[in-house]
Protein backbone atom coordinates (compact mmCIF):
# COMPACT_ATOMS: atom_id res chain seq x y z
CA UNK A 1 0.00 0.00 0.00
CA UNK A 2 1.45 3.03 -0.80
CA UNK A 3 1.83 5.82 2.17
CA UNK A 4 0.41 8.91 2.14
CA UNK A 5 2.90 11.94 3.22
CA UNK A 6 1.61 14.17 5.18
CA UNK A 7 3.89 17.27 3.91
CA UNK A 8 1.00 17.35 1.37
CA UNK A 9 -2.06 19.09 1.91
CA UNK A 10 -5.22 17.50 -0.24
CA UNK A 11 -7.96 19.75 -1.12
CA UNK A 12 -11.16 18.32 -2.56
CA UNK A 13 -13.13 20.72 -5.05
CA UNK A 14 -16.20 20.25 -6.64
CA UNK A 15 -17.26 21.50 -9.82
CA UNK A 16 -20.15 21.63 -12.50
CA UNK A 17 -20.53 22.06 -16.06
CA UNK A 18 -22.60 21.12 -19.18
CA UNK A 19 -22.80 20.50 -22.68
CA UNK A 20 -25.26 22.93 -24.05
CA UNK A 21 -26.66 22.39 -27.13
CA UNK A 22 -29.24 23.54 -30.18
CA UNK A 23 -30.24 22.46 -33.43
CA UNK A 24 -29.28 24.22 -36.17
CA UNK A 25 -31.55 22.64 -39.38
CA UNK A 26 -30.87 19.05 -39.00
CA UNK A 27 -27.44 19.36 -37.12
CA UNK A 28 -26.63 19.32 -33.62
CA UNK A 29 -24.26 21.91 -32.25
CA UNK A 30 -22.62 22.23 -28.79
CA UNK A 31 -20.98 24.73 -27.17
CA UNK A 32 -17.35 24.86 -26.23
CA UNK A 33 -14.82 26.95 -25.34
CA UNK A 34 -11.38 27.90 -25.74
CA UNK A 35 -8.66 28.69 -22.64
CA UNK A 36 -4.71 28.94 -21.35
CA UNK A 37 -2.21 29.34 -23.14
CA UNK A 38 -2.44 26.54 -25.94
CA UNK A 39 -5.95 27.47 -26.71
CA UNK A 40 -7.04 24.38 -25.50
CA UNK A 41 -11.22 23.34 -26.37
CA UNK A 42 -13.31 21.88 -23.44
CA UNK A 43 -17.05 21.80 -22.41
CA UNK A 44 -18.00 24.92 -19.81
CA UNK A 45 -17.42 24.05 -16.14
CA UNK A 46 -16.17 25.75 -13.19
CA UNK A 47 -16.06 25.84 -8.92
CA UNK A 48 -19.40 25.03 -7.05
CA UNK A 49 -19.64 28.34 -4.78
CA UNK A 50 -21.59 28.32 -1.50
CA UNK A 51 -24.74 27.65 -0.91
CA UNK A 52 -25.54 26.79 -4.58
CA UNK A 53 -26.44 23.43 -6.60
CA UNK A 54 -24.45 21.77 -8.76
CA UNK A 55 -27.20 22.06 -11.21
CA UNK A 56 -27.40 25.90 -10.94
CA UNK A 57 -23.47 26.10 -11.12
CA UNK A 58 -23.53 24.13 -14.33
CA UNK A 59 -25.81 26.65 -15.53
CA UNK A 60 -24.53 30.23 -14.38
CA UNK A 61 -20.59 28.51 -15.44
CA UNK A 62 -22.05 28.42 -19.28
CA UNK A 63 -23.59 31.64 -19.20
CA UNK A 64 -20.76 33.21 -17.73
CA UNK A 65 -18.40 31.01 -19.64
CA UNK A 66 -20.20 31.45 -23.54
CA UNK A 67 -23.13 33.65 -22.98
CA UNK A 68 -25.91 31.14 -23.38
CA UNK A 69 -28.47 30.71 -20.86
CA UNK A 70 -29.64 27.49 -20.32
CA UNK A 71 -32.23 25.26 -18.97
CA UNK A 72 -30.98 21.40 -17.17
CA UNK A 73 -32.27 18.57 -18.78
CA UNK A 74 -30.74 16.01 -16.57
CA UNK A 75 -27.32 14.89 -15.44
CA UNK A 76 -24.83 12.81 -17.52
CA UNK A 77 -22.22 11.62 -15.30
CA UNK A 78 -19.34 12.82 -12.57
CA UNK A 79 -16.07 12.57 -13.55
CA UNK A 80 -12.85 13.11 -10.95
CA UNK A 81 -9.17 13.05 -11.28
CA UNK A 82 -6.54 14.10 -8.76
CA UNK A 83 -3.68 16.62 -9.74
CA UNK A 84 -0.80 18.81 -8.09
CA UNK A 85 -0.37 22.29 -7.73
CA UNK A 86 2.42 24.48 -5.93
CA UNK A 87 2.76 27.73 -4.26
CA UNK A 88 4.96 28.92 -1.97
CA UNK A 89 7.42 26.05 -2.20
CA UNK A 90 4.22 23.86 -0.84
CA UNK A 91 2.29 21.15 -2.86
CA UNK A 92 -1.66 20.48 -2.88
CA UNK A 93 -2.86 17.34 -4.38
CA UNK A 94 -6.35 18.25 -5.50
CA UNK A 95 -8.77 15.55 -6.13
CA UNK A 96 -11.17 17.42 -7.84
CA UNK A 97 -15.24 15.88 -8.78
CA UNK A 98 -16.95 17.50 -11.92
CA UNK A 99 -20.81 17.22 -12.67
CA UNK A 100 -21.74 17.49 -16.20
CA UNK A 101 -25.81 18.04 -17.30
CA UNK A 102 -27.13 18.10 -20.48
CA UNK A 103 -28.36 21.91 -20.73
CA UNK A 104 -30.72 22.86 -23.39
CA UNK A 105 -30.00 26.30 -24.47
CA UNK A 106 -32.91 29.07 -24.50
CA UNK A 107 -31.21 32.22 -25.40
CA UNK A 108 -27.88 34.39 -25.42
CA UNK A 109 -24.68 35.43 -27.78
CA UNK A 110 -22.07 32.70 -27.75
CA UNK A 111 -19.87 36.11 -28.43
CA UNK A 112 -20.60 37.04 -24.87
CA UNK A 113 -18.07 35.53 -22.75
CA UNK A 114 -16.33 36.58 -19.88
CA UNK A 115 -12.22 37.32 -20.03
CA UNK A 116 -11.12 33.91 -18.41
CA UNK A 117 -12.65 32.25 -22.08
CA UNK A 118 -10.10 33.04 -24.97
CA UNK A 119 -13.27 32.41 -27.78
CA UNK A 120 -16.83 30.29 -27.44
CA UNK A 121 -18.41 29.23 -30.33
CA UNK A 122 -20.91 26.41 -31.78
CA UNK A 123 -19.47 23.40 -32.96
CA UNK A 124 -21.52 20.83 -34.74
CA UNK A 125 -21.48 17.47 -32.32
CA UNK A 126 -19.28 15.58 -34.14
CA UNK A 127 -16.82 17.75 -35.08
CA UNK A 128 -16.51 18.82 -31.40
CA UNK A 129 -15.65 15.43 -30.38
CA UNK A 130 -12.32 16.02 -32.28
CA UNK A 131 -11.84 18.96 -30.82
CA UNK A 132 -12.21 18.21 -27.23
CA UNK A 133 -8.49 17.83 -25.50
CA UNK A 134 -9.36 15.49 -22.57
CA UNK A 135 -10.34 12.15 -23.66
CA UNK A 136 -12.97 12.08 -20.21
CA UNK A 137 -15.27 15.22 -21.37
CA UNK A 138 -15.37 13.66 -24.84
CA UNK A 139 -17.04 10.35 -22.90
CA UNK A 140 -19.46 13.11 -21.30
CA UNK A 141 -19.97 14.22 -25.24
CA UNK A 142 -20.97 11.07 -26.47
CA UNK A 143 -23.60 10.60 -23.40
CA UNK A 144 -24.80 13.90 -24.54
CA UNK A 145 -25.24 13.02 -27.69
CA UNK A 146 -26.87 9.95 -26.77
CA UNK A 147 -29.37 11.85 -24.88
CA UNK A 148 -30.33 14.28 -27.58
CA UNK A 149 -30.88 11.56 -30.13
CA UNK A 150 -33.23 9.91 -27.88
CA UNK A 151 -34.73 12.73 -26.61
CA UNK A 152 -35.80 13.49 -30.95
CA UNK A 153 -37.81 10.01 -30.91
Amino acid sequence: MPSVRSDILTVNQVSSGGVAFRRQGNQVQVALISVGETRRWQLPKGTVEKDETNESAAVREVREETGIQTEVVHLLDRIEYWFFSSSGGKRTRHHKFVYFFLLRTLSGDIRDHDHEVNESRWVEINAALKMLKFENEKRILKEAQAAILEETR
